[in-house]
């Protein structure tokens, strides 16, 4: 009997909450990608004509298609960024993303192809610029970071055969190093030395499904977002957003997690709640709203 209301009163706090930031599936086209705030920059010494794009048919290096949408639901970079052997340096820059430490950036990618006969080693750097629409993007030559300098993620930086997937597979990176909520960039960097058609490393790669995640407790995000009072209470409670957030529901559960009140709140921003009658005691108070779930001890005098 202990574990199953441990479980129920486990159950009604729920203790984790994640809520998405920001995600882009590529699908679409390229032109869709280029509208939505991405953009291509191409540093590669010497300069060739491959650059980052959606594919409008199916690829034969990737003939199942994206990590989920349809066959042309990714973005691909290949060694014709550079000219015959040379230094690639190809840049997906995203848009401005509001993120803060703890934030979680996740993203799929692979290498074109199954694996079999000759591979060219490829590289793959995730980058962020903490300066958001003030970043300086790279522009001197193949070297330059611009405001890019945090490195999260890095896929085969030695360069060897076997260390990047030939299926889709998921990298994260957790954001840290800012003072709060940053107005930050990201930055995809093919960057393959001694690459290009007449060089001994690059062949080509696709990225898929980059999202960022926020993680909060509950109470974290009730703190943050929700106000209550009184508290302790006697009859009325009141119930207020402090953000942008609407109300969704709320639900009241006593210690051994038991719902006793369940309201619907159809999207307003703050609402009164009885509790006059409830038992004298403790119970918690969980508030959906349409960015995340706070939850919140509530007292009844």
């Amino acid at each position: 009997m202990k574990k199953q209301l441990l479980s129920l009163l486990l159950l009604a706090f729920g203790f984790a909450n994640a809520q998405n930031i920001y995600n882009y599936p590529f699908d679409g086209t390229t032109a869709d990608m280029l509208t939505a705030g991405w953009q291509k920059i191409n540093m590669s010494n010497p300069e060739g004509a491959g650059n980052w794009l959606i594919p409008t048919t199916t690829s034969s290096a990737f003939p199942t298609g994206g990590n989920t949408g349809g066959t042309t639901s990714f973005v691909l970079v290949n060694y014709t960024s550079t000219t015959g052997a040379g230094e690639i340096s190809n840049w997906l820059i995203s848009p401005t993303i509001n993120v803060q430490n703890g934030d979680v950036v996740t993203f799929y990618t692979r290498k074109g192809g199954s694996g079999t006969g000759t591979i060219y080693p490829d590289n793959l750097q995730l980058t962020m610029s903490a300066t958001g629409d003030a970043s300086v993007l790279p522009s001197i030559d193949e070297t330059d970071l611009g405001d890019f300098t945090t490195l999260a993620v890095e896929i085969n930086p030695n360069l060897d055969d076997s260390s990047y997937p030939f299926t889709w597979t998921q990298y994260s990176y957790t954001v840290s190093g800012l003072s709060g909520i940053t107005a930050v960039k990201f930055g995809f960097r093919y960057f393959v030395t001694n690459g290009g058609p007449s060089g001994d490393n690059s062949d080509i790669i696709a990225v898929d499904d980059f999202s960022i995640d926020r993680t909060l407790s509950t109470e974290s995000f009730f703190k943050n977002n929700l106000a209550v009072s009184p508290n302790p209470a006697n009859d009325l409670v009141n119930i207020t957003n402090n953000g942008s957030s609407v109300l969704n529901n709320a639900i009241i559960t006593d210690i051994n997690g038991r719902i006793v009140k369940n309201t619907n709140l159809n999207g307003v921003s703050s609402t009164q709640i009885n509790v006059s009658d409830l038992n004298t005691g403790v119970y918690f108070l969980k508030i959906t709203t349409d960015q995340g779930v706070g939850t919140t001890k509530l007292i009844k005098n």
